[in-house]
């Protein structure tokens, strides 16, 4: 009987030292970070004239700064995020033609992106997740007519994002992950170098990117 007491003790006692280390593996509470990665931004398949070498795309670094709250439920994690990112991303020729890229030469512009993530610990310290949400881009005019420089123009578009993602604890309350997302931007407007903008008008503008990120959680 005694045997029996003392193992049941030695059990609970594990019990109640492994319970705060899951604890502490599972990511929760707010977090900040810095990401970056490689940016793709290229004609949606309603302007994909589908010749081959016909559509231009907008390639270079994303770099960014992004900020969430996880939060522990049941067996899963639930987050809300948000990012702000800039991109060296620019059309690769400079000419504008409605049946390539559609806006004529741009480079990419600052991208908000607000939304919600859903995660499972996969192991220890270790969140395979989803995301999903808004996302509002900016690509800036390089130029009007291939050599005109037209500066404060810029076009703005609306869309939706979906990613995937591998987060891990690296201690010390760090983490690293590794993600991919796509975006889609279905609305857009021009503004003028003087504050006023055009009335909305349809796009499908896709975005792919790879990022990885580095953050701290508090």
């Amino acid at each position: 009987m005694r045997t029996h007491l003392l193992a049941a003790s030695a059990l609970a006692a594990a019990t109640l030292f492994v319970a705060p280390a899951m604890a502490q593996d599972t990511p929760s509470g707010f977090r900040v970070g810095v990401v970056g990665g490689l940016d793709i931004t290229r004609p949606g398949s309603s302007e994909d004239t589908d010749v081959r070498g016909d559509d231009q795309s907008a390639e270079g670094f994303l770099y960014g700064v992004e900020a969430g709250y996880d939060l522990p439920v049941g067996g899963v994690v639930l987050g809300v995020e948000a990012e702000l990112s800039d991109s060296t991303a620019k059309t690769r020729i400079n000419r504008a033609d409605p049946n390539t890229f559609g806006y004529g030469s741009v480079t990419a512009g600052r991208d908000i992106y607000a939304g919600v993530r859903v995660g499972v610990p996969v192991s220890p310290g270790t969140l395979l997740y989803a995301k999903g949400g808004y996302t509002n881009a900016r690509l800036n005019v390089l130029a009007a007519d291939g050599s005109t420089e037209l500066e404060d123009q810029n076009f703005q578009l609306d869309g939706w994002r979906l990613g995937a993602g591998v987060e891990k604890s690296l201690g010390n309350n760090m983490y690293g992950k590794v993600e991919y997302r796509y975006s889609n931007y279905t609305k857009g407007d021009f503004q003028y170098s003087d504050g006023t903008t055009t009335n909305r008008f349809g796009v499908d503008t896709d975005r792919h990117q790879i990022v990885a990120g580095l953050g701290v959680r508090f």
